[in-house]
């Protein structure tokens, strides 16, 4: 049975090898999708650059979480990320599904949704089924769910937060010491708008999540989850997105 989700609903899982699947229509003047996992600790940031899975650092050095080959199937195009759950370090307190957006926010992309899958039986039905929707449309990074534990088990929240700052910004505020590239640094020449954008959307706290130091008192904390920040650190090199498909077996 597979459970459509709301945002901020949850339910608990009986597997312990998962696989959540980003889906999407693709097409011309679409942005293409781009899957990531962050390991976050209990104090809500990653504990080092290697606990973030994308598309170029696709393994966790405990090999518990696994960036997947992007697809073309007939349902829409697909970049998935694999999760054993039973694998993981006890110190990893949950694990942030993200998408990031490239040629454009998230308001040009059809039919994004979040699939996921109990890995062990592959030819079964998805677990749970929630159907992503940007607040603003301007989004170009979103929280799509998370697997965290609860008691001596997993459970996965469908969230739907989203982000204006990019993949970039997203990973940041959870501890990864991001160095943009040049291909993905704005340019300077570009003029400001003469009126600024309208903000992302920001959900209200809940779960009993502290919010993390650096959140201004004056923003209210999501899930316990960090807001976005325009300060960018030295260190860790993001490479500018693309799609990286592999053909349909």
């Amino acid at each position: 049975m597979t459970h459509a989700m709301l945002k901020g609903s949850n339910i608990p899982l009986d597997a312990r090898n998962v696989r959540a699947v980003l889906r999407w229509t693709p097409g011309p003047g679409i942005p293409d999708v781009d899957a990531s996992a962050l390991l976050v600790g209990d104090g809500g940031r990653v504990r080092s650059d290697a606990d973030f899975v994308f598309y170029n650092q696709p393994r966790h050095p405990s090999g518990a979480v696994r960036h997947l080959a992007k697809k073309r199937l007939v349902e829409g195009a697909t970049d998935s990320v694999e999760a054993d759950l039973a694998a993981l370090e006890p110190s990893v307190d949950r694990i942030v599904l993200a998408a990031s957006a490239d040629g454009g926010p998230f308001g040009l992309v059809r039919d994004l949704c979040v699939l996921l899958y109990d890995a062990g039986a592959p030819d079964g039905e998805p677990v749970a089924l929630f159907e992503v929707q940007p607040e603003t449309g301007s989004e170009t990074a979103m929280i799509c769910g998370e697997l965290y534990r609860r008691g001596e088990g997993w459970k996965f929240r469908a969230m739907g937060q989203g982000y204006a700052s990019g993949l970039v910004g997203l990973a940041t505020e959870f501890g990864i010491s991001v160095e943009e590239s040049e291909e993905s640094a704005p340019r300077a020449a570009e003029p400001r708008p003469a009126t600024p954008p309208a903000p992302v959307a920001v959900p209200q706290p809940g779960y009993g999540y502290p919010p993390p130091p650096s959140v201004p008192p004056s923003v209210p904390p999501a899930y316990g989850y960090p807001q976005q920040r325009s300060v960018v650190d030295p260190g860790f090199r993001l490479p500018p997105q693309g799609p990286q498909f592999q053909p349909n077996r």
